[in-house]
């Protein structure tokens, strides 16, 4: 509880915007392709080539303007060579590609 004014009032729980939810999925996975890429050493336009994509598409993916869907997620991993880590929560962290188990 916290005071306002001269009375106590207990808060409404709060729940969360969808839209700010996919918002942060959205970029979480923009940051999570962009992470792998780089761990690569591979340029947009490679991993465009690897998943059968564009580099206009790659490009909005790491800039947060795709939604994650399981398909393209493991699309990308195929690409990627690696699995899809993912946890609860929608923060930056959340999703991430992990190189397979060698």
């Amino acid at each position: 509880m916290s005071g306002y004014h001269t009375r106590w009032v207990r808060p409404c729980e709060q729940v969360e915007d969808p839209e700010r939810i996919a918002i942060r999925e959205a970029l979480a996975f923009g940051k999570a392709l962009y992470d792998r890429r780089v761990a690569l050493g591979l340029g947009i336009a490679e991993v465009a080539e690897r998943a059968g994509m564009t580099e206009d598409e790659i490009e909005c993916i790491e800039e947060g303007g795709t939604a994650p869907t399981v398909a393209l997620l493991r699309h990308l991993a195929a690409a990627l060579d690696a699995d899809v880590r993912l946890t609860a929560g929608h923060d930056l962290g959340s999703v991430w590609f992990e190189a397979h188990a060698a």
